[in-house]
C-alpha cells in the first residue's frame, strides 16, 4: 500500500527497525536533531495539553456569549431580528480574516505566543463589552464592531493549535491532542448555553460577559507566568534545511498542485459546512418538529456525547498509527466515519420519527462527527508540517465562507419547499462528494521538501 509510505516523521522504512542503529550524513543528522528540539518534553505537553483544552472551552464561552444574550440585549436596546443578525454576523466576518495570518505568524515565531496574545486581546473585550454597550447611544455600531474583532482575534486560535501540534508534538500523539481540545469546544458551548443561561436570569445579560471575560484572562496570565515564563519575545522556529519553501513564501499555486493537498482541503470544507449547518439548524428543526418536547434534551445531551465521542476516537486513531497502521489509511477510516456514517445517522431524519429516536439520531451523527479531528483536520500535519499553520489557517477560512453560504440555502429551502428533508438530504450530498475526494486522492506524505518522490505502484 502507498500510503504505508508517510512523512519523513515514520517510525520506520520498510527495512528498518526502530532498534536498527541510524547510520546518516552529518548534516542529516543535524536536521533531525533540529527537529527533535522543537518538540515539548512529555511532562511539559502534558501541562500544554490542560491548559489548551481550558483555552479552548473559554474561547467558546466567549465566542457563544453573545448568542446566549442576544435576546436579552435586544429587548434592552430595541433590536429587531435585522440588528440582531447584523451583530452576530460581525464574529464570522472578522473570524475569516485572520485564519491564514495566525498560522503562518504560529508557523515562525511559535504558537504559544500568537494564543497568548489572542486569547488576552479577546479576553479583554468580552471583559468590556457591557461597557461598551452602556457607553452611548450608538450600541449597535459598538456592539458589531466589538464582535468584529472579536472574530479577528479568535481566528488565529485554531491555525496556532495546528501549527503547534505539527511542530511540538509526534505523529503518534497528534490525533489525540487535536480530538482533546476539539472535545474543549464542546464542553464551552456546554458552559455557555448551561451555566450562561443561569447567570442570565439571575443577575442580568452583562455578568456572563464580565466573568467569562475574566476566566479567559486570568487563562492567558497563567500561561504566560507558568509555561512562557514570562518571555514573550518571538523566537523563530528551527526548520529543517532541506525544506522546499521557507516560510515567509509559501507558494499557494504549488502546494495545491499536489491531489492529497486540494483533496484534504475539500473535505474539510465540506465537513465544516455541513457541521455548521446543523449547529446552526437543529435546535429549530427540533421546536417546530417537537413543540411539546423539553429543550434542554436535544440542546445538551448531543454536545455531552460529543465529549467522550471526540477523545475515543483520538485515542484510536494514534493506538493504530503506534501499531504499525499506515497514517493515511488511518486518516481515511477516520474520516470515513466523521462524514460518511454519521450521514447514515441523519438521513432517517428525513421521514417520520419519534422525538426519541431523533435525539438517538443526532447524538449519534454529532458524535462521529468529532472523528474529523483525527482525520482531515491533523492530515495537515502530515503533508506540509512546515507550513501547516498557514495551510490550516486557509482550510479554516474556506470552511467558514462555504458554511455560512450553506447555512443560508438551507434556510431557503427551508421556507420555500416547508420540509426538512431536503436539508438533510443536502448534508448527506455535500458529506459524500467530500468524502469520496478524499478517499481517492487524500494521502499523509511529506509535500513540503525538495527531495518529494513519488513512490510508483505496479
Amino acid at each position: 500500500m502507498a500510503d504505508k509510505h508517510t512523512s519523513g516523521a515514520d517510525k520506520k522504512d520498510s527495512n528498518g527497525s526502530l532498534l536498527d542503529p541510524k547510520i546518516c550524513e552529518p548534516d542529516e543528522c543535524k536536521e533531525e536533531e533540529s527537529g527533535d528540539r522543537n518538540l515539548w518534553p512529555r511532562s511539559l505537553a502534558r501541562k500544554w495539553i490542560v491548559m489548551l483544552f481550558m483555552g479552548t472551552c473559554f474561547l467558546y464561552c466567549a465566542r457563544m456569549a453573545m448568542p446566549v444574550c442576544a435576546v436579552s440585549m435586544a429587548a434592552t436596546f430595541h433590536w429587531s431580528k435585522i440588528d440582531s443578525g447584523v451583530v452576530l454576523g460581525g464574529f464570522f466576518w472578522g473570524y475569516c480574516l485572520t485564519q491564514i495570518l495566525g498560522g503562518h505568524a504560529s508557523d515562525r515565531v511559535g504558537g504559544e505566543r500568537v494564543l497568548f496574545f489572542s486569547a488576552s486581546s479577546w479576553a479583554l473585550i468580552t471583559a468590556g463589552t457591557p461597557l461598551l454597550a452602556h457607553l452611548g447611544s450608538h450600541t449597535l455600531a459598538l456592539m458589531t464592531v466589538a464582535r468584529f474583532l472579536m472574530g479577528i482575534l479568535q481566528g488565529v486560535f485554531f491555525p496556532s493549535l495546528a501549527s503547534l501540534c505539527s511542530q511540538r508534538v509526534v505523529e503518534g500523539e497528534r490525533g489525540f491532542l487535536m480530538s482533546t481540545l476539539q472535545s474543549g469546544t464542546h464542553l464551552g458551548t456546554l458552559l455557555a448555553g448551561g451555566l450562561g443561561t443561569l447567570m442570565l436570569d439571575r443577575y442580568g445579560w452583562e455578568s456572563m460577559f464580565y466573568s467569562i471575560g475574566f476566566l479567559s484572562g486570568l487563562w492567558a496570565l497563567i500561561v504566560w507566568q507558568c509555561l512562557l515564563k514570562g518571555e514573550l519575545t518571538p523566537k523563530v522556529m528551527e526548520t529543517k534545511k532541506n525544506s522546499e519553501w521557507s516560510l515567509s513564501r509559501i507558494p499557494w499555486l504549488s502546494l495545491f498542485k499536489k491531489p492529497p493537498v486540494w483533496a484534504m482541503v475539500f473535505a474539510h470544507m465540506c465537513m465544516c459546512s455541513t457541521s455548521y449547518t446543523l449547529l446552526s439548524w437543529l435546535p429549530t428543526y427540533f421546536k417546530e418538529s417537537f413543540p411539546h418536547a423539553t429543550g434542554w434534551v436535544y440542546n445538551v445531551v448531543p454536545w455531552l456525547t460529543a465529549i467522550p465521542s471526540a477523545l475515543v476516537g483520538g485515542y484510536v486513531s494514534d493506538f493504530l498509527i503506534n501499531r504499525g497502521y499506515g497514517v493515511a489509511s488511518v486518516r481515511k477510516i477516520m474520516q470515513f466515519f466523521a462524514m460518511g456514517v454519521s450521514s447514515m445517522f441523519i438521513l432517517p431524519l428525513s421521514g417520520v420519527v419519534t422525538f426519541p429516536a431523533a435525539v438517538i439520531y443526532i447524538c449519534a451523527a454529532v458524535g462521529l462527527t468529532t472523528f474529523t479531528s483525527s482525520g482531515v483536520s491533523v492530515n495537515v500535519q502530515d503533508l506540509t508540517p512546515s507550513c501547516a499553520g498557514a495551510l490550516f489557517g486557509f482550510m479554516n477560512m474556506m470552511g467558514s465562507f462555504v458554511g455560512v453560504v450553506l447555512v443560508s440555502l438551507s434556510g431557503y429551502l427551508i421556507e420555500v419547499t416547508q420540509s426538512w428533508s431536503v436539508v438533510f438530504a443536502l448534508i448527506t450530498l455535500v458529506n459524500a462528494t467530500g468524502l469520496g475526494v478524499f478517499l481517492i486522492f487524500g494521502g499523509a506524505r511529506r509535500v513540503d521538501l525538495v527531495e518529494y518522490s513519488r513512490i510508483i505502484e505496479i
